[in-house]
């Protein structure tokens, strides 16, 4: 079934693409063809960026930095980042608008869920930075939270490998892959899916979430049309179950 709004969550560390750190422009550029690939689908696209590739929270503390600041400048990582994909968008021809947790006037507008979905119902990509605005919530939180604002139909995980597994893919070559699990199987065998804060708001009010290799050109879009591609996690843990998110509620332009 083809979505007519998600929420992709892009983690920084993809775009540093062959090197170390950094935001790799040709990276940048790849993954926004992906996304506008999906607009052309005429689906409202709304992208949080993590700021792996630059500074992560909790990395920064065992630095020995205090973890508040390590926190606050990963959220300033993230606003980099959404620079950088909203500069490539526009060169590629496509409207659209940056908006941050963290009030910084001169760089992006402010995040209201109103303004949001506006800037969705008008046909522009919405890039999500400054993630909740707040030190020790991860981008993941940031990331469930914000789709269920803008009423979602679900979030898209983009990741380095291809779903999820019973273990680690990239340490076990047997590792299963799952087609689709729910949120009870996940909390029952510990899937690591993402942080269990994120996970708690997808399980209590119904959000799927969709976990898929980004890496591999034409998965994001494939996702969104409603492809069997990487794993759904939902209440039912089958693929034919539809998509019980916000998104089917009246609550697009509140």
């Amino acid at each position: 079934m083809k979505l007519k709004r998600v929420l992709l969550k892009l983690s920084g560390e993809v775009l540093h693409g062959p090197e170390p750190r950094g935001v790799h422009r040709p990276a940048v550029a790849g993954f926004a063809g992906e996304i506008l690939a999906v607009h052309r689908q005429g689906i409202q696209l709304a992208v949080l960026v993590g700021g792996g590739n630059l500074f992560r929270g909790g990395s920064l503390a065992g630095q020995g930095y205090a973890r508040v600041t390590g926190d606050l400048m990963g959220l300033l990582a993230t606003v980099i980042n959404g620079l950088a994909l909203q500069d490539v968008l526009e060169e590629l021809g496509v409207e659209a608008r940056l908006l941050s947790s963290v009030r910084m006037d001169e760089v992006a507008e402010f995040y209201l869920r109103r303004r949001a979905i506006r800037h969705l119902e008008a046909g522009r990509i919405v890039i999500l930075a400054g993630g909740m605005g707040r030190p020790y919530f991860s981008t993941d939180t940031a990331a469930v939270q914000r789709a269920l604002e803008i009423g979602a139909d679900a979030v898209l995980k983009g990741t380095r490998v291809d779903g999820v597994y019973d273990r680690d893919p990239e340490q076990d070559a047997a590792a299963k892959l799952f087609a689709a699990v729910s949120y009870d199987q996940a909390l029952r065998e510990n899937l690591r899916i993402v942080d269990p804060a994120a996970f708690a708001l997808c399980r209590d009010h119904g959000l799927p979430l969709v976990v898929f290799n980004v890496l591999k050109p034409g998965n994001l879009e494939a996702v969104a049309l409603g492809e069997p591609v990487g794993t759904l996690v939902n209440a039912s843990g089958r693929r034919d179950s539809p998509a019980a998110g916000p998104g089917k509620d009246d609550n697009r332009g509140g």
